[in-house]
């Protein structure tokens, strides 16, 4: 049994909480006092309809109390967040803990991958990182559906020990030993799953949406093998099995977001009915800038941009982008 602190109480850090609380002594934290006090009186999560929050697991809004004498800690908070939560945690990580993010983002000021912020913040060299990755919708882990997911570390002893530590009835986790594939695949899934949504807002249909998925898995695949990533990953769970659940899921805040524009929709209003972070939007500046820096071309990427900023209208992109140049399919 090892000690756990979640630091985050959203879907995902709430639902991973619940699971993880049978095996292990879980706290769970959240910077919004009134987010543990619902939870801590109903016993039940807004955006999980169906959860019960096990009784064993312990709610805090201090977070030392959620990192001092854990085995393990959990960035479960969005892109936008994670640096302050790093910076608020660096006083009581210790260095013989593991730090695992669960989060899929780019920052958009820096472009580094979510463990890269929380390594720059805490600013202590050589603590173990994990990114936790995968087709891993908190609303199917929190009423108990089987779901696999990977954890990523460059030291595969202690991605093994988070595999043999999470994995449950319901977590089968795997290793991967890539951990800048695993986020880049997680961070650009989302901008796919915009345009897959757009799509589907336009009235297209099934032979587009596959069309999205798999283009999108080549420009994500060249990106990140620009970057250091291992070909192999962009196959596996963490890149064509998220990038799919993240294209078709009704649970994909960014493929309903992508539904509400192709409709017609302005971006802040799908956002605002969303009511929760959309990662794909956050993630497209740092996207763009990466594409220049690696001179590698994201035209998916790059038409979901021009649509989200206003250039052109979801119309026009599409038809921008079925008249550009034609080439072999491994180019």
């Amino acid at each position: 049994m090892a000690k756990i602190g979640i630091l985050g109480a959203g879907t995902w850090g709430t639902a991973l909480a619940k699971t993880l609380v049978s095996h292990n002594e879980v706290t769970l934290w959240s910077a919004l006092p009134s987010e543990i006090e619902s939870l801590d009186k109903y016993r039940v999560h807004p955006n999980l309809p169906g959860m019960a929050v096990p009784p064993e697991l312990h709610l805090t809004t201090e977070i030392g109390c959620a990192i001092t004498g854990m085995d393990i800690v959990v960035f479960a908070v969005a892109s936008p967040y994670t640096r302050q939560t790093a910076n608020a945690a660096a006083p009581y990580i210790k260095e013989d803990q593991i730090i695992v993010d669960v989060a899929k983002g780019l920052e958009q000021a820096t472009h580094m991958t979510l463990t890269e912020v929380i390594a720059d913040a805490l600013g202590m060299p050589g603590l173990p990182l994990v990114a936790l990755s995968g087709p891993t919708h908190a609303e199917e882990v929190a009423l108990e559906m089987p779901t696999t997911i990977v954890a990523a570390s460059a030291d595969i002893r202690v991605a093994e020990y988070i595999q043999q530590t999470f994995s449950n009835e319901i977590l089968r986790v795997y290793t991967n030993t890539d951990i800048k594939g695993v986020e880049i695949c997680g961070a650009m899934k989302n901008i796919i799953a915009l345009a897959a949504g757009i799509s589907d807002g336009l009235g297209f249909g099934d032979n587009a949406k596959a069309a999205l998925i798999t283009r999108g898995m080549m420009e994500i695949t060249r990106l990140g093998t620009a970057m250091g990533g291992r070909k192999e990953t962009f196959t596996s769970l963490a890149g064509i099995g998220d990038l799919i659940v993240t294209c078709t899921s009704k649970h994909s805040r960014n493929n309903r977001t992508g539904v509400m524009i192709g409709q017609g929709v302005s971006p802040e209003d799908a956002v605002r009915e969303i009511g929760m972070v959309v990662e794909g939007i956050n993630a497209l500046p740092a996207a763009m800038a990466l594409s220049e820096k690696y001179g590698v071309e994201l035209p998916i990427c790059e038409m979901v941009h021009s649509v989200l900023s206003g250039e052109i209208p979801a119309s026009s992109a599409v038809k921008l982008f079925m008249a550009r140049d034609l080439k072999p399919e491994y180019v």
